[in-house]
């Protein structure tokens, strides 16, 4: 078996008709310009492109296939190059039993799978076409259907303020709104990590997934996973999930926490850290609750018996100060790719390119030694100089 690496949360911005498809996300993400940087810059062995739902992505899929750019493989997805497209989709649920809008993933085998539940979700939505929309059902028909299909479902960026599972305040458990049995993993978002999910024992039996939510082509592998199965496919991707054989998540690759724009809690006036009822630098009594204080919120002292698979603190390349596009494309065209750079090239050869102080910082990001200043209330941190 062998190593991939994984990202498996990335937006359309913009389909086959020039459409907005992800209406937040850049017009230069489209589905082609996705599979070139996956492939050829960042260095993916699979990626996962959520907005597959909409029947013009799934057009400009078939044409790929129909001119020789991207054929079905027999494991399930769809492989460009050398990286495999699995198939899926984000939806906004609120039902019932949801006490404000949450944010799910669906991935599907094959294109035809993909296009039944199109199909079927036709009946829900008002505008297909477009990403992340509210599904008009209860959370749970949702997961039926996709567990129907053979799909795998996973709540998405859990811990983020808005629209996500734990983060709004008011869901204080999955059992509220899904159902457990039909979850096959958690998506954790930038500003946490494995060890703060940890704290939550519901989450104990779950797989966790660090994935980029990409919205432009540069945030393609901002958090990846990498995983052990014997080739890219979705057949294999479901199985190491749960572990079959010696399939597995090897290790989980995400930014540091504090670099999250939620991290922290910030006053929403002024977006200083807020420790208090009033902010003591404007007085305002709004803020935006950071995830390390909505976790702290709902933990249980329960300590998670199970062995996680590492998490190791990474950021991209355009975080290093001092690293600009020129250096940047520099080290592609002697180094291939991102993940090359950031996990195989020995310090000398980067030394011999971009020279002492930018080397150092690719290797202090492959150890996970940069300093952080944190983010909240949307604002990213940074790395320090």
């Amino acid at each position: 078996m062998k190593s991939y690496f994984v990202d498996l949360h990335i937006h359309i911005g913009r389909n086959i008709y020039h459409k907005p498809v992800k209406i937040t996300a850049s017009k230069n993400l489209t589905l082609t310009n996705i599979m070139l940087e996956a492939s050829e810059n960042k260095g993916m062995d699979m990626v996962g492109v959520i907005d597959c739902h909409a029947p013009a992505v799934q057009t400009e899929i078939k044409k790929a296939i129909q001119t020789g750019n991207a054929r079905e493989i027999e494991g399930g997805g769809i492989r460009f190059d050398r990286t495999t497209l699995i198939l899926g989709s984000e939806l906004e649920i609120y039902d019932d039993h949801c006490k404000g809008p949450i944010h799910v993933l669906c991935y599907f085998r094959t294109l035809s799978d993909m296009e039944r539940f199109s199909e079927w979700l036709q009946s829900y939505m008002k505008n297909i076409e477009l990403s992340s929309q509210r599904f008009y059902g209860s959370a749970v028909s949702l997961q039926q259907k996709v567990r129907e299909l053979n799909g795998l479902f996973i709540p998405a960026h859990v811990f983020t303020p808005f629209k996500s599972l734990y983060g709004k305040g008011v869901n204080k458990s999955l059992t509220e709104v899904l159902d457990s049995t039909l979850i096959d993993a958690i998506e954790l978002g930038l500003s946490s990590d494995t060890d703060m999910a940890d704290q939550i024992k519901e989450l104990h039996s779950f797989p966790y997934l660090t994935n980029s939510d990409a919205h432009s082509l540069a945030k393609i592998a901002r958090e990846y996973q990498v995983m052990q199965f014997n080739s890219p496919c979705f057949d294999e991707w479901k199985l190491a999930l749960k572990e079959e054989g010696q399939r597995k998540i090897v290790a989980n690759y995400g930014m540091n926490p504090r670099l999250g724009k939620y991290y922290a809690t910030v006053c929403k006036k002024c977006f200083s850290y807020h420790n208090g009822e009033v902010c003591s630098e404007c007085q305002s009594s709004s803020y935006i609750k950071g995830v390390s204080d909505r976790i702290k919120e709902i933990s249980s002292s329960s300590i998670n018996q199970s062995k996680r698979p590492p998490y190791i603190y990474q950021v991209p390349l355009e975080y290093i100060p001092g690293l600009g596009h020129k250096t940047y494309q520099k080290l592609l065209d002697h180094f291939g790719n991102e993940m090359n750079i950031i996990h195989f090239v020995k310090h000398q050869h980067l030394v011999s390119i971009v020279g002492q102080p930018i080397a150092d910082r690719i290797i202090d990001l492959r150890n996970g030694r940069l300093s952080i200043e944190k983010g909240g209330g949307g604002k990213y941190g940074k790395v320090k100089s």
